[in-house]
């Protein structure tokens, strides 16, 4: 389990560049609409320093906290190729903006490096960590690629990463810094003795998917971990809080989205643009999770129209029974802005996702996109799809699927006003108001 250490990059002195952070909000604004904390929530939210004297949340709340984030399965390089769309990036970029945040050290995962030196010499590189003032970034390097899937190995390894963020969190200068991670392993398996609050930000119930199988168990038992020590859990549905049940401050944040994307969508792209209506669209990863029946009877349903599935496809097997259908496109993943302005212009959006536990714990991003779009939606009958907005046309597991889409479709687009507001309501500013209320003990959590 051992490395070559971490790179660090080197924190650099800049004039700090203004920016939108959270649509023009400063953090201490942000937090106060939290609001105040318990006092119970405030005792267990206080940080001790070295001297021995408590660093407040009220002093967070003036600006003066230090922040470490950690990503988990994904690094710096992955969020700035996708844009900073996902939960996570979208926290971490509000916190990057953030001229309140004191100091902020942002920490990819462990990676291989012998990994990394090969893609090096094929000419990949990763990308630059911006340089701002307090920013700083840390690359973690060990031999090999995947973490050990036994508890006991776990524990080893996220020892040795706790020490390479205290090394990083010291030379950046932090005080007892919040950690917000997305890493259920840190959160579970990482001492952080040096460290103030630790809260896990669950955008996944990792325990319910296929491909991380072997480490299930761990996963529970990190969460075990997780209870044992009172850290703090924000997930994206209730479902996740369910799985790890915590006992320390908690709250279900679902995703949100970014106004700026969305107030005024641009033109479609014109292979859009010259489809036959009416114009249904799928957005995102095209896995398992997607139910084909339901898409095949849609696509049946509406043969003069067009049903696109816009996304990368994770497994070809699972769409190929779908090339059969001649009004089926499988498109590519686009840009932020092309997302925004394909959705603006369909017809119909749709989420037609099987009922396994995977989606029944999800908060599905798409849905408030479709919604910020305007446009009628038909969706698979799952419990987070209900608590997105009632004008969803949910359509239960046995259910035609297509009959969703039609009525969907009479229903259509939100009035541009309705469209608005729901953007302002579902802002990721908002979002970010409660994550970090919880992350520095200045709001009520369950």
């Amino acid at each position: 389990m051992g490395g070559s250490g971490p790179a660090i990059q080197p924190e650099r002195v800049d004039a700090p560049r203004e920016g939108p952070g959270a649509e023009g909000h400063r953090f201490p604004t942000v937090l106060a609409r939290a609001g105040r904390p318990s006092d119970e929530a405030a005792a267990n939210h206080s940080a001790r320093r070295p001297d021995g004297e408590i660093s407040s949340s009220s002093e967070m709340a003036n600006g003066i906290g230090d922040v470490v984030f950690t990503f988990y399965q994904e690094t710096w390089t992955d969020a700035l190729k996708r844009e900073m769309f996902m939960a996570g990036d979208r926290l971490l970029a509000t916190l990057m903006e953030e001229a309140s945040v004191r100091r902020l050290l942002v920490a990819d995962p462990y990676r291989s490096a012998p990994i990394q030196w090969a893609r090096r010499l094929s000419g990949q590189r990763s990308a630059p960590f911006p340089a701002k003032v307090h920013r700083a970034f840390v690359d973690p390097k060990r031999l090999r690629r995947r973490d050990p899937a036994s508890v006991r190995a776990l524990e080893h390894v996220y020892r040795s990463y706790d020490r390479i963020l205290a090394k990083a969190a010291a030379k950046l200068g932090a005080d007892r810094p919040a950690v917000i991670t997305t890493n259920p392993f840190v959160a579970g398996f990482s001492p952080l003795r040096w460290a103030g609050p630790v809260t896990f930000y669950a955008w996944d119930d990792w325990p319910s998917g296929l491909p991380v199988k072997r480490w299930w168990t761990a996963y529970e038992e990190a969460f075990a971990r997780i209870r044992d020590s009172q850290r703090a859990v924000v997930g994206v549905s209730e479902a996740i809080i369910d799985r790890i049940r915590p006992t320390g401050p908690s709250a279900v944040v679902p995703n949100g989205v970014e106004p700026e994307e969305w107030r005024r969508p641009g033109e479609p792209p014109a292979w859009f643009a010259e489809l036959p209506s009416p114009r249904i669209l799928y957005v995102g990863v095209l896995t398992d999770r997607l139910d084909i029946e339901a898409i095949g009877e849609t696509a049946a349903r509406f043969p003069h129209g067009s049903l696109v599935l816009l996304g990368p496809v994770a497994d070809p097997a699972v769409v190929e029974p779908l090339r059969r259908y001649a009004n089926v496109q499988i498109r590519p993943p686009v840009g932020r802005a092309d997302v925004a302005s394909v959705i603006h212009a369909a017809d119909v959006c749709i989420m037609p996702h099987r009922h396994i536990q995977l989606t029944k714990a999800m908060s599905p991003l798409k849905l408030y996109e479709y919604l910020a779009g305007g446009r009628p939606v038909a969706a698979s009958d799952l419990p987070p799809v209900r608590a997105v907005d009632p004008r969803i046309v949910c359509v239960p597991e046995w259910g035609s699927f297509s009959d969703g889409v039609d009525q969907a479709l009479r229903r259509g687009p939100l009035p541009e006003e309705t469209r608005l507001a729901f953007i302002e309501a579902n802002s990721w500013s908002r979002r970010h108001a409660q994550i970090l209320g919880i992350a520095f003990g200045l709001s009520a959590a369950r």
